[in-house]
């Protein structure tokens, strides 16, 4: 199996998250509208790094949670039982700007189950999709607001995000 290429080092990931800060901020005039939900588990980490990143921008601090979409996939009959974590959501989204932050959008089915999850917690005003990597094969009408590097893949790679002491976001081929 060959090696896994490196895609984005600690410093790529870094100013990729500056420029998404800085593109939501752009896109939304009214800051004290907008909340960050990060999906699991890649997401939130992510969530978490924009929200600091947004509040030296604006000067405050951005509500920040994380929504499981577990019970909401397409994919339940094909598991043999979900992966499931804790949906942390202390603040009212009804009238907001939603960011929901992934670390890879490829088919588009977690995003689907993240939008079908939110509406049980109310109704945004509007809904904005910010990923770190976009690696393209659709399988839904999904299309992030906001991307820090487009990846051409091909379907049988993986794309890795590993957040912690390295971060770095791997291409593995098989």
């Amino acid at each position: 199996m060959p090696e896994p290429t490196v895609i984005l080092d600690t410093g790529a990931i870094q100013r990729a998250l500056t420029r998404i800060a800085h593109e939501i901020a752009e896109r939304n005039e009214q800051s004290s509208e907008v909340v960050l939900i990060g999906i699991p588990k890649g997401g939130v980490p992510l969530a978490q790094r924009l929200e600091k990143i947004l509040a030296e921008i604006w000067g405050h601090a951005v509500p920040t949670g994380s929504l499981d979409v577990s019970m909401h996939r397409d994919d339940l009959d094909r598991r043999a039982a979900p992966n499931i974590h804790p949906t942390e959501i202390p603040f009212d989204v009804n009238g907001k700007t939603v960011v929901l932050v992934d670390d890879v959008l490829f088919s588009g089915r977690t995003t689907r189950a993240a939008l079908d999850a939110l509406n049980d917690f109310g109704r945004p005003k509007k809904i904005q999709l910010a990923v770190l990597i976009d690696r393209g094969h659709r399988e839904l009408p999904i299309k992030a607001d906001f991307v820090g590097k487009n990846v051409p893949t091909a379907a049988s790679e993986k794309v890795q995000v590993r957040l912690g002491e390295k971060d770095e976001v791997l291409l593995e081929r098989t």
